[in-house]
């Protein structure tokens, strides 16, 4: 499975960023998902946080949705644009800079 998601920073009225996700087998698109962020993000960085942490319990419950149908899942994979996003999300606080540090990782 192929997930592909993005955050488009503060581009409503209020200032909030949009998330988008997209679910692929390989071809074409199973799976779409595009909603307004609850939260303000103060960066782009942060946008695309707050939109894998809106759709991470998406993925997690296909993977077990497909897997209880008979089809074993070798490969969850999450695709992303932002390289802020990705460095934090793989190293945690060694990613780090003084404009994330309100960012608390778990």
């Amino acid at each position: 499975m192929k997930w592909m998601i993005d955050a488009s920073f503060a581009v409503h009225p209020d200032f909030k960023s949009h998330t988008g996700g997209t679910l692929s087998f390989g071809g074409g698109a199973a799976q779409v998902m595009s909603k307004k962020q609850k939260l303000n993000s103060r960066s782009s960085t942060e946008a695309e946080l707050i939109a894998v942490d809106n759709v991470v319990t998406m993925i997690l419950w296909m993977k077990l949705f497909m897997e209880w149908q008979g089809y074993p899942i070798e490969k969850n994979i999450l695709y992303q644009d932002n390289k802020s996003a990705i460095l934090l999300e793989q190293n945690g606080r060694n990613s780090m800079g003084k404009r994330s540090r309100a960012i608390k990782p778990s």
